[in-house]
């Protein structure tokens, strides 16, 4: 499977939005610079986020975008299907129709991974991805630096690392 840009920018401009959108709106111009995307692009994803009532916007000054529901009653999976974005592995789409108007070998195995892929995103919400990306944040922080201003890693953690032994 292959998320393409449409779903991880809708999921990253998500993201943003539950972080930022505490007091005010979120305008599309912060999340672009942010990120580092296409403020187009957003301005475009975010008409179907809409649509599909997981966000609500305010036009004017200080204008911008909330979440329309709490972060944890959002899925990964909705942001991506609002989007327009199959979570699907399967080469004919589900259809069946794999090869030459036919089922191919490999069909149930595929469209199988396809229902874990959707699974795993529906039981992620995004307040379970800020969770995670605020503890893995946190614990980069507490790393102890070397004396060359790079971050210093644990001798366990070391072991093997492909470096040659001097």
């Amino acid at each position: 499977m292959k998320l393409t840009t449409k779903g991880r920018y809708a999921v990253t401009a998500m993201l943003d939005v539950a972080m930022h959108a505490e007091q005010r709106p979120v305008s599309l111009a912060d999340v672009a610079r942010r990120q580092h995307l296409s403020l187009s692009y957003l301005e475009q994803l975010f008409a179907r986020l809409r649509r599909k009532g997981l966000v609500s916007s305010s036009r004017g000054p200080g204008g911008g975008y909330r979440l329309s529901r709490r972060s944890d009653a959002i899925t990964v999976a909705e942001i991506i299907l609002a989007v327009d974005e199959p979570v699907d592995v399967t080469r004919c789409g589900g259809q069946a129709n794999c090869t030459h108007r036919s089922q191919c070998l490999t069909h149930d195995l595929w469209t199988d991974l396809s229902q874990q892929v959707e699974s795993f995103l529906s039981e992620r919400s995004l307040a379970d991805v800020l969770h995670r990306y605020r503890e893995a944040r946190a614990a980069r922080e507490r790393v102890p630096e070397s004396g060359d201003g790079q971050a210093a890693i644990p001798i366990a953690a070391s072991a093997d690392t492909g470096s040659k032994s001097r």
